[in-house]
């Protein structure tokens, strides 16, 4: 795998890379899109499969959105529907004058309820980094709306009052596209070989606005968002929960995952060999594989 580079797209001065025939047919798959007006806000979402068929929500990570799974999202939408959001403040979702993470758990049991996700039954959930978070909330809801979870490379440490260790994001304006992705960089810094992966997410990553293009997300996000103890609450849900890390993980070293362990004892545990924190653009293949295997039981 190759070494890290802040801005892995840099050199490519806007030209796409050559990408393999699995993921132009993933998307060429185009989903149905939609939304749902939770709390005042917008959000918007995505979805693949017929519906009927049992339901799976896919949740993105930080400073993110829905377009981080459109790769992934046709493939595991074989026999499911499968949908991804972008919660408030990122991708094309409204922003809000606050944010919690209880109410970004209402956010996935809105979008599930709009895009027939609990057609067949309750949904599962899968939620990346940040988007554990809000997977956590809700499945601690007392209503036993969804099924269960699936936590990708999540270090399940966050607590109420602390905040999350990057903030005070200031709003970056590009000319045009070629610019903005040259500045396009992965949270964690990591190696990535796909870059036709990171390029298709950079590309869905920008809003129009008047002075050209800029990042879709919040910058203040972070500094307004009340959050929740994730691993307290973990420990105390009752449904099916499984945990996906990436082997090369900065988030989630063995330490981190060996408490994790200690904590969750019944949580099922899949390590994807030669995948950093971004588990999706490292190995999808292997992913689908895992979240397949994971909701075969």
């Amino acid at each position: 795998m190759t070494q890290p580079t802040a801005r892995p797209l840099a050199h490519l001065r806007g030209a796409r890379p050559p990408a393999p025939a699995w993921y132009d047919a993933a998307l060429a798959d185009r989903p149905e899109t939609g939304s749902a007006l939770v709390g005042g806000a917008t959000i918007e979402w995505r979805a693949w499969g017929s519906r009927g068929a049992p339901g799976l929500l896919l949740v993105h990570g930080g400073w993110a959105h829905a377009g981080w799974w459109s790769h992934i999202a046709p493939l595991l939408a074989r026999e499911r529907r499968v949908a991804a959001l972008s919660l408030s403040g990122m991708g094309g979702s409204d922003w809000r004058a606050a944010y919690s993470i209880e109410q970004y758990a209402d956010e996935l049991r809105a979008v599930s309820h709009a895009a027939g996700l609990d057609a067949a039954g309750p949904p599962t959930l899968v939620g990346h980094s940040f988007g554990c978070a809000p997977v956590i909330a809700a499945l601690a809801d007392p209503s036993g709306w969804a099924a269960g979870g699936i936590l990708i490379d999540g270090s399940i440490t966050m607590k109420p009052g602390t905040r999350p260790p990057v903030t005070g994001l200031r709003t970056q304006h590009f000319a045009d596209l070629d610019a903005a992705l040259a500045r396009f960089r992965l949270m964690p810094e990591q190696p990535c070989d796909n870059l036709y992966i990171v390029d298709g997410i950079a590309r869905g990553s920008v809003t129009a606005c008047d002075t050209g293009l800029r990042w879709s997300f919040d910058p203040t996000l972070y500094d307004r968002c009340t959050l929740i103890d994730t691993r307290a609450t973990a420990k105390a849900i009752r449904a099916p929960l499984a945990f996906i890390r990436g082997e090369l993980s900065a988030i989630v070293p063995p330490e981190t995952l060996a408490g994790l362990r200690a904590d969750l004892p019944a949580m099922r545990v899949v390590t994807i060999p030669n995948a950093h924190h971004h588990v999706m653009i490292d190995q999808p293949i292997a992913l689908v594989t895992a979240i397949e295997d994971l909701l075969a039981g």
